[in-house]
């Protein structure tokens, strides 16, 4: 990059790089270990009788067996193995098992591991074999011999030795008692004595208990450790066999060096220099092939073998089903605990003694003194007797039923938890009985199934697959039948032995279920009952202590000043998302950029904003342009801490500084805030204008560079990426302890066997120590690879520097504490192929095992357990951790279902014209492979430079212009077949759009230009053309969803990085900003301004040589300048500055921030990590919902009205199909499920989506606790409501039958009555009536007859007449009643006077107008008026009856 930068504008060298780092190097390898993790689960699960089962942590000195209780029962006995079985005394035995003596041991072995931790190199001439050293170890090794064999004497040696913990002691002592021999003194047996540290282990349970978790579980990591060394082993000798013979190539020479050779390239340290002295020494016609081999080799063994280890220690932190649903009650049991206490600083009011507020009544008329009452209670009255005063005081009728109202409103909403209580168990009690009644019927129904199914009348019809959807909704019928049919009695009479014991295991599993519903029910209640614990303390403190909730004890609780402070502090944007009517989403245009701006409130945004300024200010600060001496870098300095002092002013008044319920000294965020407003206001009142180098106000400098760390504080979601680094600190620090003792093994053992021999002259002609003296010459080169032709007789350029016995430069073990430093940088595998080497030629190549050891165990195992723990606590932080197989996989069922989106493909055509071909073409399969292959060919043209100096570029460039016409081809087809606003839906289509006119610009560009830049932007369209196949395949399609995806949701996770690396490049200006240049600390790697330390921190991110940039930091005199009066003077160091500045750098970036990308991005592949063996959607499902869907949203909303749900569903094919012949009930309940979510509102893409993938899963098995209850309550909610309406539809349409019949009785009777009336009219008709004109009521009724159906007129109908005389009789008691008799109507009696000619009148002319005028036009004298009167009542009379007797009152029933 350096080089680039020398070469080309400094921000190309900078994009290129930094963005091929992060791509690659962060999140597509890490790709790799999220594959490896996923195969090697889902083989886990298919051999896991071949790994065994996990058994949980047990002590080793503890068996348990099965005995027999008194009840007769069985119960597991724990059994001791350290029963005495030796001959030793009784109390002795006894010692030996006290607690005592084993902490006594522990001790001893502490004061052993401290003893040779103080081991350190006293010089050439000092005598080593019988130091103070010796004498201590061998009185050690005597004790814990003589330990050894007390324990043999008590237990026996068979007993002894049953316990690997004890093969492990004997095995030391045996070690031991071999290396205090004086011969054997600091040889290879120094390696037992070390060894006693592990022993330490036993100290804390905890570790103990996470060691036996990683290791106790041997097969798998031993497997894999075989592995890897056989691995090592066959490519040596293999890399032995093809390289043996070259010449000029000494690192395959022999076996051990090309073993040395290989572990080097697995390691990843030097691995090019090894590929290309190769590569250089086999020629060029094998080159090619030598360098697949080595990089084939390298992917292997980085991307492969290195994920296979944290794939297993991932899986030997994983949990058992049955403890992880164990866990998860015990957490939210715990949780429930948790929540009833309040935090410490408030219960501090509960040592005082109770001082409510007290008020005295005044005024009244008594003879009594009126004591003291309690203003709240006082507060309450008055605020009652107002309300109710208000509402009779007030005579406006709105406004006193408002005003009741909302004291209504009030009552109801202080009761309402006491309402909803009743109202579950009510519904609880009814549901039960719904249930027993349903289950009554399902066996029922069953029991017939299952007869027709015996007796073969199913036969015939083909066997069909039945859907998931159909198949859940089975289960979940079947599951709730058997547990509400368990408690009644059932007939066992004819069923079969494994009938009835399947029943059997059916009952007793569901009542498992329904114990174990009790118990989650009962945690919600302690929940809920700890929360109401929770506030009742809170107002019993607020009630007793005048004090409690009052900022700074001084402002009052309402006090307006406070409200005010309130309304600032918690004033945010808040845009609603949903309909407050219907409750549906609302589609804003803009909805993204609402989210950002109501992410925090108006103030905090006004903090972030202050904050960024504040940080650009401070990046232009530097040794040489000092805050103290620039006044312009000052102006932001007072900005800032006006801006803070503002901020914590209002919000210390809104919500109190510390004894508060919602202080802003709750947590450790607002610790450090106060911490950074101190520091920075401090550091504005003194202004120091010299700064000595290691002083407090250099000290002060550096704390104010935490000034970026505020952000974390005021955005959630970067709280949260500190909680989930925080949450797992345990583990982390056992990991951490782990490595440190490993560390401590082997700097113990690097001491006593390479302290001082290390050591050479810098000349490197003489090699003892004695003669290392004087001066010599040293050759300067210009470069390494640049070899200068000299003259006869001249010589290289050099100067004359004096010999130095010293060790290496960055390393050495002559203490503890170097060596530990030495391995520490070994750990991160930069620099240790060095000490490899210095020790080999220093020592000996037998001891190049030692580092290959400490290598091997670190790497693979070590930094692999760092990445694991990492993994697992961000996965218990996110609460995936505690999930079993089908929970966690309804997790990723639920993620990727907000990821999916509707398809912006619109349908095709309706003729078969040109466009319909045209969208036949472009769809086909044929086409996108050949469009991706054409993709491919035009990328391969990149494989040659494009240099305009070069005749091979035109013609590569004229096959891009072909290749660019064939696209806009493309292009053109696809927006012919789907209209332009069709193809302008997809966002594929406007990428491929874009690109495609990028292509044309260029072509066109190309042409008239013809140089360097045209054709550097056809190769940049080519790169862009080549993203565009990642969308074509389905697999690279899952890959590059993960990508981005993981891109996305680590957002905040690498500005927390960049923030933390801001922080270290702020104060490395100020501790390293004039440090001289070294090997590594040069013009372009330096810290002398914010820019360029953040470069240098970013390389060290990468881990590249950043231990030698930390030790040029560390210069110190003679080699250096000092100055005591200003750090900006002086060239030297800070040794424990630079100490403590890289390594906590390297580890918490380097160890924990990106492993946490790791982890992000093996959560983000589980998602889209899906196959048809799954009994969840995948993705073929979820692409069939997307085409149906596109179906039936014609308009490319997103959203469809309701009822088009019935058409989606029964468009449904394959596993989401739903059959109405027999999952009729289904289809009403999914239904109604889409009708309530919104009250009968638009529905969403997700919504559907989300209603099928809860019919799709077993809810038992993959939803958790809450989650679960909520789900089952609704669908429980759902069925009755259901059940309600398909008992209303099926009494309407009974309603309908009968209406329908009675309707049918009414049209016969009066077709009769017609047909009769016809009759009579024929008989009597007097000339006068066919004389006399129609009046215009007779026209409209003759109108309204006509437009009558025919068959109604052609039915013979039974009609009651007045000349029928015979029909009729004088009823005194029913006078003025209608009687009934054969069919007939009887009139009541009628005046004697009636004439022929009006009892002849034709009766089809009924109603009112009608009778009058006939009547009036036959008979124009009065008593013809009555007669028409008369019969006028009995018409009306008769309709009457007939409307009574039609059937329409019973719709009221």
């Amino acid at each position: 990059m350096y080089r680039a930068i020398d070469s080309f504008p400094r921000w190309r060298s900078y994009f290129y790089f930094i963005t091929l780092i992060f791509f690659l190097a962060w999140l597509v390898k890490n790709v790799f270990i999220a594959v490896i993790i996923e195969t090697f689960a889902e083989i886990r699960v298919q051999f896991q009788q071949m790994w065994g089962s996990r058994s949980s942590t047990t002590s080793t000195a503890t068996t348990q067996m099965f005995h027999e209780d008194a009840a007769g029962g069985w119960q597991l006995v724990a059994v001791d193995v350290n029963k005495p079985q030796g001959r030793a005394p009784a109390c002795l035995q006894k010692m030996m098992r006290s607690s005592v003596f084993h902490m006594f041991i522990l001790s001893m072995v502490a004061v052993d591991v401290i003893v040779a931790a103080s081991n350190y190199y006293k010089g050439e001439n000092f005598k080593r074999q019988y130091d103070e050293f010796y004498l201590a170890e061998v009185a050690f090794t005597v004790l814990f011999d003589l330990e050894a064999l007390l324990k043999i004497w008590c237990l026996g040696f068979t007993g002894y030795i049953s316990s690997s913990l004890h093969k492990f002691e004997l095995l030391l002592v045996i070690g031991t008692t071999l290396h205090i021999y004086p011969d054997l003194y600091h040889s290879q047996f120094t390696y037992f004595q070390v060894l006693r540290v592990v022993r330490l282990i036993k100290i804390s349970p905890a570790l103990e208990d996470f060691v036996y978790k990683i290791f106790g579980p041997g097969k798998k990591l031993g497997s894999l450790v075989v592995f890897t060394a056989s691995l090592l082993i066959v490519m040596s000798a293999i890399s032995l066999q093809m390289f043996c013979f070259v010449e000029e190539l000494d690192r395959f020479t022999t076996f051990p060096r090309a073993f040395m050779s290989m572990f080097q390239i697995l390691t990843q340290e030097g691995w090019v220099d090894v590929m290309d002295q190769t590569l250089n020494a086999v020629g060029h016609m094998w080159a090619p092939v030598v360098a697949i081999y080595f990089i084939l080799y390298h992917l292997f063994a980085t991307l492969i073998l290195l994920s296979l280890f944290v794939a297993v220690i991932l899986d030997n932190l994983e949990l058992d089903e049955d403890l992880k649903k164990l866990k998860q009650l015990k957490q939210s049991e715990a949780n429930a605990d948790t929540k009833e206490k309040l935090p410490l600083r408030l219960r501090i009011f509960e040592k005082f003694p109770n001082r409510p507020q007290m008020v005295k009544i005044s005024k009244l008329p008594s003879d009594f003194t009126v004591p003291k009452i309690r203003e709240s209670f006082m507060k309450q009255f008055i605020d009652r007797q107002q309300q109710d005063t208000s509402c009779l005081l007030r005579r406006l009728p709105s406004a006193s039923s408002s005003s009741c109202d909302h004291s209504k409103r009030s009552a109801i909403e202080e009761n309402r938890y006491i309402d909803q209580k009743l109202r579950k168990s009510v519904f609880s009690i009814r549901a039960r009985n719904l249930l027993e009644k349903e289950t009554a019927i399902n066996k029922i129904l069953r029991a017939c199934t299952r007869q027709r199914m015996l007796s073969g009348s199913f036969e015939g019809q083909p066997a069909k697959e039945r859907s998931i959807l159909s198949v859940q909704h089975h289960i979940r019928q079947e599951r709730r039948s058997l547990r509400h049919g368990s408690n009644s009695q059932r007939i066992s009479r004819g069923k079969s032995l494994e009938t009835l014991t399947q029943d059997h295991s059916n009952t007793v599993r569901y009542r498992n279920a329904q114990r174990e519903d009790s118990e989650i029910k009962m945690i919600q209640e302690k929940k809920e009952q700890a929360e109401m614990k929770r506030k009742v303390q809170e107002e019993e403190l607020r009630e007793n202590h005048p004090y409690f909730d009052k900022p700074l004890f001084i402002v009052g609780r309402e006090h307006r000043f406070r409200n005010f402070c309130r309304v600032v502090v918690r004033a945010r944007f808040n845009a609603s998302k949903t309909d407050p009517v219907t409750g549906a989403v609302k589609n804003t245009k803009y909805h993204q950029l609402y989210d950002l701006l109501g992410l925090v409130t108006y103030l905090d945004w006004v903090m972030i904003i202050v904050t960024i300024c504040s940080c650009i200010s401070m990046m232009f600060e530097s040794p040489f342009r000092r805050v103290m001496h620039a006044p312009t870098l000052q102006i932001a300095e007072y900005v800032f801490v006006i801006f803070m002092s503002i901020e914590l002013n209002l919000k210390i008044m809104a919500d109190g500084l510390f004894f508060t319920p919602t202080a802003v000294i709750r947590d450790f965020g607002g610790v450090m805030d106060i911490f950074i407003y101190l520091v920075s206001l401090i550091f504005l009142c003194w202004m120091p204008q010299n700064v000595p180098a290691k002083s407090g106000a250099q000290l002060l400098m550096v704390l104010r560079c935490l000034r970026p760390l505020r952000i974390f504080k005021l955005v959630p979601q970067m709280r949260k990426v500190v909680r989930e680094l925080f949450s797992g600190f345990k583990e982390i620090f056992l990991v951490s302890i782990l490595l440190l003792t490993l560390m401590l093994v082997f700097a113990s053992f690097g001491v006593q066997l390479f302290a001082g021999k290390l050591a050479k002259c810098n000349d490197p002609h003489i090699i003892s120590r004695e003669d290392c003296h004087g001066i010599f010459r040293i050759n300067v080169s210009v470069s390494k690879n640049l070899n200068l032709k000299l003259r006869p007789g001249e010589k290289k350029p050099g100067f004359w520097v004096p010999r130095v016995w010293a060790n290496p430069r960055n390393f050495n073990f002559d203490n503890v504490g170097n060596a530990m430093l030495a391995l520490f940088e070994v750990l991160s595998l930069k620099g240790w192929v060095e000490v490899r080497d210095v020790i080999i030629h220093r020592v000996g190549p037998i001891h190049g095992i030692y580092i290959h050891v400490f290598v091997f165990l670190g790497c693979m195992i070590g930094l692999t357990l760092f990445v694991g723990v990492v993994i697992a606590n961000f996965n218990e932080n996110k609460g995936t951790a505690l999930l079993t197989v089908d929970q966690r996989r309804w997790e990723d069922l639920k993620s990727r279902l907000k990821i999916a989106q509707p398809l912006h493909l619109p349908p095709r055509p309706d003729n078969d014209g040109f466009r319909a071909k045209m969208y036949d073409i472009t769809q086909h399969p044929f086409f996108k492979r050949t469009i991706a292959v054409l993709v491919l060919a035009q990328s391969v043209l990149l494989s040659v430079k494009w240099d305009a100096a070069d005749p091979v570029t035109v013609p590569l460039a004229t096959m891009s212009v072909v290749f660019t016409f064939i696209f806009v081809l493309e292009v053109t087809m696809k927006i012919i077949a789907m209209s332009p606003s069709g193809f302008w839906q997809s966002r594929r289509n406007r990428y491929d759009l874009l690109v495609t006119s990028l292509g044309v610009i260029w072509v066109i560009l190309h042409f008239a230009l013809l140089n360097a830049y045209t054709y550097m932007m056809g190769a940049c369209v080519i790169v862009f053309r080549f993203f565009s196949i990642c969308g074509k395949h389905v697999t690279l399609k899952m890959l590059l969803l993960t990508v981005v995806v993981s891109m996305y949701k680590s957002f905040f996770i690498i500005v927390g990085m960049f923030l933390l690396l801001l922080c270290y490049a702020f104060a490395g200006v100020v501790l390293f900003g004039t440090v001289k240049y070294g090997e590594n600390i040069n013009r372009h790697a330096n810290f002398s301004s914010a820019g360029k330390a953040i470069t240098v921190l970013f390389r060290i991110v990468t881990g590249e040589d950043w231990n030698k940039i930390m030790h040029d930091c560390m210069v110190q005199p003679p080699f250096c300048t000092p100055d005591n009066s200003t750090y900006w003077k002086t060239d030297c160091g800070n040794y424990a500055g630079a100490l403590m500045y890289f390594c906590s750098f390297y580890v918490i970036i380097a160890y924990i921030m990106l492993n946490l990308l790791v982890a992000i991005i093996v959560e983000n592949f589980s998602l889209f990590y899906s196959t048809e063996e799954d009994q969840l959607l995948s993705y073929n499902d979820l692409r069939h919902f997307q085409i149906i869907w596109n179906m039936v949203d014609d308009k490319r909303e997103g959203v469809i009205p309701t009822f088009r749900v019935k058409f989606l569903l029964r468009l449904l094919r394959g596993r989401l199909e739903v059959d109405l012949d027999k999952d009729k009930l289904l289809f009403k309940h999914m239904c109604y499920e889409m009708e309530r979510l919104h009250n009968g509102g638009d529905v969403t893409f997700h919504d559907v989506l989300s209603m099928l993938s809860y019919r799709s899963v077993d809810i038992r098995k993959s939803l958790q606790l809450e989650e679960l209850l909520a789900r089952e309550q609704l669908e429980y909610t759902i069925e009755e409501e259901v059940a309600k309406q398909t008992i209303r539809m099926w009494l309407k349409k009974c309603l309908k039958r009968i209406r329908a019949k009675q309707q049918q009785s009414c049209s016969i009777i009066h077709s009769l009555r017609e047909s009769q009336q016809q009759e009579l009219s024929r008989f009597l008709n007097p000339p006068s009536i066919e004389t006399t004109q129609p009046s215009e009521d007779m026209n409209a009724l003759n109108q309204d007859n006509s437009a009558q159906p025919e068959t109604s007129s052609q039915q013979q109908l039974l009609s009651p007449t007045l000349s029928d005389r015979g029909g009729y009789r004088q009823d005194t008691g029913d006078a003025g009643k209608p009687q009934r008799k054969f069919g007939q109507w009887r009139l009541p009696s009628a005046p004697k006077p009636i004439s022929h000619s009006v009892s002849s009148v034709n009766l089809r002319f009924g109603g009112r107008s009608t009778m009058k005028s006939v009547a009036c036009k036959m008979n124009p004298m009065s008593d013809a008026a009555s007669c028409g009167s008369e019969v006028k009542k009995w018409w009306t009379r008769q309709l009457t009856v007939e409307s009574d007797e039609s059937g329409e009152d019973l719709l009221d029933i």
